[in-house]
């Protein structure tokens, strides 16, 4: 009863709706058939102990989505400590599966300019230019207006995000987090590149005639409706195999963003908040493959320091 009220009177007016749905799939499916009959009064780090190692013991989940079910119940139960129904979280004293951090696929700055090489004239060649050098999210990228978008100023801004919605279609949403929404500074490259996409839309739009759906959308469908994610990914992947790159996600263009401002020396928290990141733990541990690289340019920092002053 707990958690079927926390899930529609708390986590659905505070998450995203994918984000939601993921709660109550997990809920539903994992937490409520093995705790679902224990009255939260009792309930014990033992018992959601037992509800781990027994999701463990199946194999059916990876230790990435346990962790999540995990945080979920945190969550949950955080919530019930606030409203003084319980004294302490039981969640909060067990431990979850060690998770394998995946790779990050870093791009070279001369992969990166072979990417958009041979992306120049394509009618995404400006959705690419933003993804690499700002670091949006691809829904970030297809939610963006020109009314977000300054090229006088070079400013963009970020404040939406679309996202495909089960039985509901595409949608725009709230970005994942509130430091999600932020305020960008456009390299020239990326600037030259919107203003060229602009002229392509307005011949675009002359095309579609009546048709046309004015959503004010930076990166519409042909016809100006919202684009959809999974529809771009494959554009994408034929863009890596005519640029003779590996096969990567759309996303890894976020991560590239961030490894190439990292080695040129950026500071990490000028980096986090570009990628709207909300610790820059985060940001740091995602991306500890480029550490070598700035220790690097560390000691030949220092070495030139104290060869000076020698």
């Amino acid at each position: 009863e707990y958690l079927n009220r926390w899930l529609y009177e708390v986590a659905k007016h505070r998450t995203r709706p994918m984000t939601w749905r993921g709660y109550e799939h997990l809920v539903r499916l994992h937490i409520l058939p093995t705790l679902g009959r224990v009255p939260l009064a009792k309930l014990t780090p033992q018992h959601v102990h037992s509800l781990v190692t027994q999701k463990v013991r199946e194999g059916r989940l990876s230790p990435r989505t346990i962790q999540y079910m995990h945080s979920v119940l945190r969550a949950a139960l955080n919530q019930a400590v606030r409203w003084r129904i319980v004294h302490y979280n039981a969640a909060a004293m067990v431990s979850t599966p060690r998770v394998t951090r995946r790779e990050v696929l870093a791009l070279t700055p001369a992969d990166a300019r072979r990417l958009l090489d041979a992306a120049r004239g394509d009618r995404l060649e400006a959705l690419y230019s933003v993804a690499l050098a700002l670091g949006l999210r691809q829904g970030e990228t297809l939610g963006l207006m020109w009314s977000d978008i300054d090229l006088n100023t070079g400013v963009l801004r970020v404040r939406r995000a679309s996202q495909r919605i089960p039985h509901q279609g595409t949608q725009l949403v709230e970005t994942k987090t509130a430091r999600s929404r932020r305020t960008l500074v456009m390299p020239p490259i990326v600037i030259n590149a919107l203003c060229a996409h602009r002229g392509r839309q307005a011949v675009e739009r002359l095309a579609a005639g009546g048709r046309w759906v004015d959503l004010d959308l930076v990166f519409p469908s042909e016809r100006g409706t919202l684009a959809d994610g999974p529809n771009v990914t494959p554009r994408f992947h034929k863009l890596l195999k005519r640029a003779d790159l590996p096969q990567m996600r759309f996303h890894d263009l976020r991560h590239a963003c961030a490894s190439l401002l990292l080695v040129q020396g950026v500071h990490p928290r000028v980096v986090m908040e570009t990628l709207g990141h909300s610790q820059i733990s985060l940001t740091m541990n995602t991306y500890s493959h480029v550490i070598p690289a700035l220790q690097r340019e560390a000691a030949d920092r220092m070495e030139a320091v104290l060869t000076d002053y020698a």
